[in-house]
């Protein structure tokens, strides 16, 4: 039995970060496309960071970073991803551990490894990211603890994790779980649905039902319903959840909540040195915020100012104290 109840569970990748600079050249003669996500096996992630410049080592994960957020500014937060292990897992599991973030997930043995993000940030501080996945994609249903996830407020499931069968297996059920306590579930979207056959999948799952909160940003949105114009957008998926959260860069973030709109300003920043996790502390600042009761324009004001703060540094989790400024 979980002895304390958990503002949030967040299940998602389990991913070590790799993160070095770059110039426009090395990403081009690669042929990566500049700010987008690919997946390597583990042969292609060997090759690619044999190339790299000096890189630094910092735990990751689209979720685990929103769970690093939310953790940050106070709330009581859990974690459900697989890593193998090996010395990138105990990376991973003291990282969390040490962030006061409930992390119990049993490591598997290796191969596959742990998962890693190899990230290339260009002079522009745009991330072009190369995703080994690993132990990741072994997450499976089992690895669930129910009590866990009828314990918290929130489950937050990662866009990333959706196109394996296993994990996409384990997170429908977390769903399910959460619905039967009567929680809330949110669904963060990610580049990966550009990869065939997931979009259908994820919007299977909006329709069903399953989905209460979804977090995207607007070319995430777009690619998602087809549609060409925002306010399309905003009208499609809106009527599918209960709270839609769009992020749109320098333009700010829009809320659909009941059918009403609420934008909010992006949060400034004196020089922004790294995107890495501009969404993921985005939904960290806003759950946190709803979490504790405030209305949805309050929940966009605290989703910038964490995500102001983490673009300000390399890496995707908080370097400064985010309570003091976000004030919940």
């Amino acid at each position: 039995m979980t002895s304390r109840a958990l503002d949030i569970v967040a299940i998602g990748d389990a991913i070590v970060d790799v993160i070095a600079t770059c110039d426009d050249s090395f990403i081009a003669e690669r042929g990566f496309a500049k700010g987008s996500m690919r997946l390597l096996t583990t042969e292609e992630a060997d090759e690619l960071y044999a190339a790299m410049g000096p890189a630094r080592e910092i735990s990751g994960g689209s979720a685990a970073n929103s769970m690093a957020g939310a953790a940050a500014l106070g709330l009581h937060v859990g974690f459900v991803g697989q890593v193998a292990g090996d010395q990138l897992g105990e990376i991973f599991a003291h990282d969390m551990h040490a962030l006061g973030i409930r992390f119990d997930t049993p490591p598997i043995a290796s191969p596959p490894p742990t998962g890693r993000c190899l990230i290339l940030v260009t002079p522009d501080a745009q991330r072009t990211m190369s995703t080994c996945p690993g132990a990741s994609y072994e997450l499976t249903p089992e690895a669930l603890d129910r009590e866990l996830i009828r314990s918290a407020s929130v489950t937050f499931l990662e866009g990333y994790l959706w196109g394996p069968e296993r994990p996409r297996a384990a997170m429908l059920e977390a769903a399910r779980i959460a619905h039967s306590a009567g929680r809330t579930v949110a669904f963060t979207l990610s580049e990966s649905l550009c990869i065939e056959d997931r979009r259908e999948g994820v919007m299977g799952m909006i329709d069903s039902g399953l989905v209460d909160v979804l977090f995207g940003n607007e070319h995430e949105v777009r690619h998602l319903t087809g549609c060409g114009d925002l306010a399309d957008c905003l009208d499609s998926l809106s009527a599918k959840v209960g709270t839609l959260v769009v992020t749109r860069g320098a333009a700010g973030a829009v809320a659909v909540e009941g059918g009403q709109r609420v934008d909010a300003s992006a949060a400034p920043v004196s020089q922004v040195i790294d995107t890495t996790g501009a969404g993921d502390l985005f939904a960290a600042g806003f759950l946190a915020a709803r979490c504790r009761g405030r209305e949805p324009k309050a929940c966009l004001e605290a989703g910038a100012i964490a995500a102001a703060e983490v673009i300000s540094h390399f890496g995707a989790r908080p370097e400064a104290d985010l309570r003091t400024l976000v004030a919940l």
